[in-house]
């Protein structure tokens, strides 16, 4: 199969991940790399490490990234876009490509089709939604926890959300604790995107760790609504999210108040079942570590269970498994191809 592929955004550190990995999967064609503030200029003078991969290629525009296309083609169309303007750019193309009977599904990494509601959307993020109109043809949630997949286009969840999900949905299914999670999460620098802001500054961030938005994140209510989908029961999530001293990578520590006494094992049990058949969990003994996972799209979950509370920790790269991993996952997944394709070379040690 030979599937064109699109990056919207394509310029910011999650649109090279996606640029990255595009590159190495053996069903997609890269068709174009979009970014209006590039348009022109070499991909490999903005990622350096993609020049084996896209030599004298240059980004386009918004107005040229259709004419790459041949009428009827297939195409997987990413947008790591900002929140707020991919739903309009989405909007666009989707007509512009029905125009030209091309075939598309679309995964998008921003927050615009996060929320089934367009309310639930404008509450949060305090500004009208750019395409209500596609609400009803996207689906959401981190693939390990949807198991048919019901829509034509994909809104991934936020990275912080991948890794609190998968050490929160498992946890709220089994019914051993309460419905309120006390939620802790450390990410790295790449997780405010590419343009420079003082949180992101390297001289701030270096040896140093602060949280921010305690409590009033506005991941927590996303949160929230994709553990009641996966698993039907409301929960309370109280966040407190930190910027870590790294570039890649987040942490999450799930806390939560058992109905029971709950051991270490026990848990473990239910993570392991929960996670069967999901080729990119790893259930571990004792804390996981960020190193072991940075540049990969696995999540390494460790539990530990008390007298009456449990704690579990989950730890992700918040480019790959928290945005563009995530995403291929999802592009592979609407083109019902194998779900790992692409995504299972080794990443490198001591990041």
């Amino acid at each position: 199969m030979s599937i064109s592929a699109v990056v919207f955004g394509a310029s910011g550190y999650v649109g090279g991940e996606l640029l990255r990995l595009i590159a190495a999967h053996p069903d997609l064609q890269f068709a174009a790399a979009v970014s209006e503030s590039k348009n022109g200029e070499m991909i490999a003078t903005t990622f350096a490490n993609l020049s084996p991969a896209y030599g004298e290629q240059s980004f386009v525009g918004y107005d040229d990234w259709l004419d790459t296309l041949d009428d009827g083609s297939q195409l997987a169309l990413f947008s790591a876009a900002p929140h707020g303007a991919s739903a309009g750019l989405l909007a666009t193309a989707l007509e512009n490509a029905h125009n030209k009977s091309i075939s598309v599904h679309v995964v998008d990494a921003s927050a615009d089709f996060r929320y089934s509601n367009q309310s639930d959307y404008e509450t949060v993020y305090g500004d009208q939604h750019g395409a209500p109109q596609l609400l009803d043809a996207f689906q959401s949630g981190v693939p390990e926890h949807v198991a048919d997949v019901q829509a034509e286009h994909v809104g991934h969840p936020g990275c912080f959300a991948t890794a609190v999900l998968l050490a929160s949905v498992p946890l709220i299914g089994s019914g051993l604790t309460d419905d309120t999670l006390f939620v802790n999460g450390i990410t790295g620098s790449t997780g405010s995107g590419r343009s420079p802001k003082p949180g992101t500054h390297h001289p701030e961030r270096h040896s140093n760790l602060y949280a921010y938005k305690p409590l009033v994140h506005r991941h927590a209510a996303e949160i929230e609504v994709l553990i009641e989908a996966a698993t039907g029961k409301k929960a309370k999530v109280n966040f407190v999210p930190h910027s870590g001293p790294f570039a890649r990578g987040i942490h999450a520590t799930v806390q939560a108040k058992t109905t029971s006494s709950v051991t270490t094992a026990q848990l473990q049990e239910v993570f392991a079942r929960a996670y069967t058949d999901a080729p990119f969990i790893e259930v571990v003994s004792g804390a996981p570590r960020l190193k072991d996972v940075v540049a990969s799209n696995m999540c390494r979950i460790g539990v530990a269970g008390g007298d009456d509370s449990v704690v579990v920790m989950s730890v992700i790269d918040n480019l790959v498994k928290g945005a563009a991993g995530g995403a291929m996952q999802w592009m592979n997944r609407l083109w019902e191809l194998p779900e790992t394709t692409g995504l299972t070379a080794s990443a490198p040690g001591w990041t």
